[in-house]
């Protein structure tokens, strides 16, 4: 591993220069940017569909009502009632914390297929660069691939970039959860990779969830791949700041707040969903028992305790992550605060072996991925810790959920 100084003066100097790289990009760009009115998008107008529906004579609920309330409506309706609303507002269900999570897929693969359409003409639109017509070629197919019977999209949205979220397993039959939260450059198009498929959320989330079965049989999971936020594109000024993360932290807490069931919950962030984490620990409800980080650039406190969250907070990273080399500050909105593995900040930390760098975290056969599979069992005892972190298991449960001692 490389030496680097991490003096406070050098910290302060890093800083200051990327202080002084967003006022020579706020000088060459403008300070403001011109605002016109923006076209609906296909969401924003699902929703505006449903909010002046009707069913059976009576209006729609308020789209944003509490996830209890939206789901005490949808049990007063009939299974084809509910079946029409997933048909007539797919995007609107799809996407509507608080709907049953069987109709959301239901309604989701209904949008993917009236998004699919969309980009088969895009792709032979003649307006469109041979660059624009390959974008819509591509996201064409992803859509195509998301429509699959056997493929659980909890949330989609086609505007953008794209966000959605995918379950492994099942939900409502679930006694632990686990939710993968990735990091920068993670979009529609990146969701799922062929190539080093593990850095993906898709590959994440299917590795995760293959462990935990291997590590407890008896124990019912499901894990959800969860890209249902607008990461940063790169490493840029999105990535330095926690902009991102406070928006993403909104929808992460209300994805939680409305799953099924009272099953404990497990999250994995890794890189920037690890600030995504960090800033939503405030307001997660208390079922939330884990935050795990891996490969973090800070989580926007100086320490553990001040995330203020009743979950239990793990963190690791490889000896070959590059992550290290980032300066562990924060400084006029720009960096994220105390480094996650050090002993100051107070997290358990734990092996990462065999991680591969940055993005291998959940490479089957790793320490780290076994070491997140015990996590989301609730296997507390049987994790790896660190060598040099003795407090890793102070103060857990002695038992774990599945009678392991």
């Amino acid at each position: 591993m490389t030496s680097f100084d991490t003096s406070p003066q050098l910290n302060v100097w890093r800083a200051l220069l990327a202080l002084a790289v967003v006022f020579v990009m706020l000088a060459t760009t403008g300070w403001t940017a011109l605002k016109g009115d923006r076209p609906t998008t296909p969401l924003q107008a699902s929703l505006s569909a449903w909010e002046h529906g009707r069913i059976a004579g009576h209006h729609l609920p308020d789209p944003d009502a509490s996830p209890a309330r939206l789901a005490v409506f949808f049990a007063s309706l009939t299974a084809q009632q509910r079946g029409k609303l997933a048909h007539r507002y797919p995007l609107a269900v799809g996407n509507m914390n608080g709907a049953p999570v069987e109709l959301r897929y239901r309604a989701n693969r209904v949008a993917l297929g009236q998004a699919r359409k969309t980009e088969l003409k895009r792709m032979h639109d003649s307006r469109l660069s041979p660059d624009g017509q390959r974008d819509a070629g591509r996201r064409m197919h992803r859509y195509e691939a998301l429509m699959s019977d056997e493929r659980h999209i909890l949330a989609f949205d086609p505007e953008g970039s794209g966000r959605v979220a995918e379950v492994f397993g099942s939900l409502t039959e679930a006694e632990r959860i686990s939710v993968v939260v990735p990091g920068v450059d993670t979009d529609l198009l990146t969701f799922q990779r062929t190539y080093r498929k593990y850095s993906a959320p898709v590959g994440m989330a299917k590795s995760l969830y293959a462990a935990e079965k291997a590590a407890s049989p008896s124990v019912r999971t499901a894990v959800i791949a969860w890209a249902d936020y607008t990461a940063p594109g790169g490493i840029g000024l999105d990535s330095a700041t926690g902009v991102r993360a406070a928006e993403g932290a909104v929808r992460l807490n209300a994805l939680v707040r409305a799953l099924p069931g009272s099953a404990p919950v497990s999250l994995f962030c890794h890189s920037y969903g690890s600030v995504v984490c960090g800033v939503a620990a405030r307001e997660l409800p208390e079922r939330v028992a884990d935050i795990a980080v891996a490969g973090s650039p800070g989580m926007r406190v100086e320490k553990a305790s001040h995330l203020h969250t009743s979950a239990q907070v793990w963190a690791m990273r490889d000896a070959d992550d590059w992550i290290q080399d980032v300066p562990y500050l924060e400084l006029g909105g720009l960096g994220h605060g105390a480094d996650p593995v050090s002993s100051a900040f107070g997290a358990r930390v734990l092996s990462a072996a065999d991680a591969k760098g940055h993005s291998g975290y959940f490479e089957p056969g790793t320490e780290s991925l076994l070491n997140f599979a015990e996590i989301g069992v609730g296997a507390y005892r049987s994790v790896h810790c660190s060598d040099n972190d003795k407090a890793c298991r102070a103060g857990l449960s002695g038992a774990t959920t599945d009678g392991r001692a």
